[in-house]
């Protein structure tokens, strides 16, 4: 039975010349779990507020929109509010309450519930979702994760038979996020409630979905069982194949051309089948080989050689008291020996009598390296780059930029090509009504010329792809394109040392491996990159050192790919899939090189 249906809907943002959407027909069958997916701007989010009315944007549609089989603008909104769950992309935005249990008790008590049915409602979704350790503290001492889980149990408690998420793992670490997919999921098969959600992490995602719904400017490119969407999508060339699972990637590229002549096994969507499909690939390889030479040792060495060379060329191991594989990063550092950022036994706290949230923190970044921090959300990433950029001051210890620290420098001396800092709400940034005008105020104290301005600007208007949106304002921008911009506002004053918080939020698999070739980019041509992502894939890729944060202190340091070679849960999908033949391979570049029999990565 259906529970939604589009009928040829369009909708246009005001004054803007293109649709947001363009004609969508869709059926959505009840229970169904349906992952939407796009390229950054390519309707998303706009699609999904057309499902609840007083979430819908101002606008122009046209076209129906039905839910239940009456059209949804005729709906109550005490219905739509009990029957359609929301949970947005922002935990901070949608809690209103100071209490988690007031928050839990909210919904219902605006609905009218009496207080026996609030208690008990209350108490078993308290109880579903693991919150009772938590159900008395302050909504304000929750980590992100645990704000975005108690989003969740508040609309569950009033027991919608729809639930619409709008990338709500965008700000959880890796293994929250997993969590929190693993509740949507449960959500669905043990409730039977139908769950609509726009989503980058596919890897986790699509192992839930019965369908994967691609819009690609306003319209639906691909729709089907997530399978067979991302076949569609590989067949036509579509530039978000590159955002499905690793599985997937690293089967197309490997049989690329058994698929082409319409042969081969079923694509691989989950790491547990990737795992199969390269077991069974390597033994027939193996066996091939051997019949062939007779010498199945041989082919063995060949396989831990390749291996070893697929591991980056910067990367050496050494020898440590005890620790006969032990690596260490001063032996192979390629980088300058003039330290950028140090810190030095780092203690700060946001209230006087409040709990440390650095704790003895010391580490330092060369000039010229690209260092990734990676963790659980709360435990003190986003505060680091804070002392970094002088936003924060600690009570103990020093940090030093340059050599200087950030608190005594004035705002000119610190960021006129110096610190660029992209902050984790790009928001922040956005002071004017239009983007070009936002772009054209960071260079409003400078001493270019007005021809200068304008070819510094259109550079970066090129490279971050934002020409159609110039004229918007940036709070009508999508998660992604208000990333992109903030972007590129902190790339007009040409720093020295650029400080990222979650630059990837946001953006499409297409447009991250574009960001990540212009990083590294801007990294060898000397630029210090410090950045904070729950990307792990993207660090895995594009960094040069990696950092492991735990409890406001930094565990362990290593180059990228003996880091996450070495992890469990912190590293990537390809490595989960193939380590077991090749525990260095960790990008699905290195896996696919691997399986082709090349030496390098």
């Amino acid at each position: 039975m259906e529970i939604y249906r589009l009928e040829n809907v369009s909708f246009a943002f005001p004054e803007q010349p293109n649709r947001a959407l363009s004609h969508i027909d869709l059926t959505i069958d009840e229970g169904q779990f349906v992952t939407v997916c796009g390229r950054s701007g390519c309707g998303k989010s706009t699609l999904l507020r057309q499902l609840k009315t007083v979430l819908t944007p101002h606008g122009q549609r046209s076209g129906e929109v039905y839910f239940r089989g009456r059209l949804l603008a005729e709906a109550d909104l005490r219905m739509q509010a009990s029957e359609i769950g929301f949970v947005l992309q922002s935990p901070d935005n949608q809690i209103v309450t100071d209490k988690v249990w007031h928050e839990l008790a909210f919904g219902l008590e605006s609905l009218g519930f009496d207080t026996r049915d609030i208690r008990i409602r209350v108490a078993e979704m308290a109880s579903f979702f693991g919150i009772q350790t938590w159900f008395h503290k302050r909504v304000t001492e929750l980590s992100g994760g645990q704000k975005q889980l108690l989003n969740l149990a508040s609309i569950m408690a009033m027991h919608p038979s729809v639930l619409i998420l709008d990338e709500p793992t965008s700000q959880l670490d890796p293994i929250a996020a997993a969590e929190f997919l693993h509740t949507i999921g449960k959500i669905n098969r043990e409730l039977g409630t139908t769950v609509i959600m726009t989503e980058h992490r596919l890897e986790e995602a699509l192992p839930l979905s019965d369908r994967l719904i691609v819009l690609d400017g306003g319209t639906v490119i691909a729709d089907g069982p997530p399978r067979k969407a991302g076949e569609a999508l590989w067949a036509m060339g579509h530039p978000m194949f590159a955002s499905m699972p690793a599985p997937m990637r690293v089967y197309a590229a490997v049989e690329k051309e058994e698929r082409e002549r319409g042969g081969g096994m079923r694509m691989p969507l989950t790491v547990k089948e990737g795992r199969e499909w390269l077991t069974k690939r390597h033994a027939a390889l193996t066996a091939t080989a051997a019949l062939a030479s007779g010498r199945m040792t041989g082919e063995e060495d060949a396989d831990e050689r390749r291996t070893a060379d697929c591991v980056d060329s910067n990367t050496q191991w050494g020898s440590g008291p005890g620790d006969a594989g032990s690596f260490s990063i001063a032996a192979a550092d390629s980088c300058s020996s003039e330290i950028a950022v140090q810190f030095r036994d780092v203690w700060f706290k946001y209230d006087k009598n409040g709990p440390d949230i650095i704790k003895g923190l010391t580490f330092e970044v060369r000039t010229g390296q690209f260092y990734c921090l990676v963790g659980g959300n709360g435990t003190g990433k986003t505060t680091t780059l804070s002392l970094i950029s002088g936003l924060a001051r600690p009570y103990r210890g020093k940090v030093k930029v340059g050599g200087r620290s950030p608190v005594g420098l004035g705002a000119k001396e610190l960021f006129v090509n110096r610190l660029g800092v992209l902050p984790q709400n790009p928001q922040s940034l956005f002071v004017m009504k239009t983007v070009e005008l936002d772009l054209y105020e960071m260079l409003a104290g400078s001493k270019l010329t007005a021809e200068q301005k304008k070819a510094k600007v259109e550079q970066v208007v090129e490279f971050m792809e934002l020409e159609p949106l110039l004229s918007s304002h940036p709070y009508d921008l999508s998660g992604g394109e208000q990333q992109r911009a903030a972007l590129a506002k902190v790339l007009m004053l040409d720093p020295s040392i650029l400080l990222l918080d979650e630059p990837t939020k946001g953006l499409d698999g297409h447009f991250k491996e574009k960001l990540g070739r212009f990083l590294r980019q801007l990294n060898e041509e000397g630029v210090t990159i410090v950045m904070v992502s729950h990307d792990i894939e993207f660090c895995a890729k594009h960094g040069e050192v990696c950092a492991m944060f735990f409890d406001g202190s930094m565990m362990t340091e290593d180059w990228t790919k003996p880091f996450f070679a070495g992890n469990s849960f912190y590293t990537t999908a390809a490595n989960r899939m193939a380590r077991h033949q090749w525990p260095h391979a960790v990008t699905t570049e290195d896996v696919i090189a691997l399986c082709q029999g090349k030496h390098r990565s």
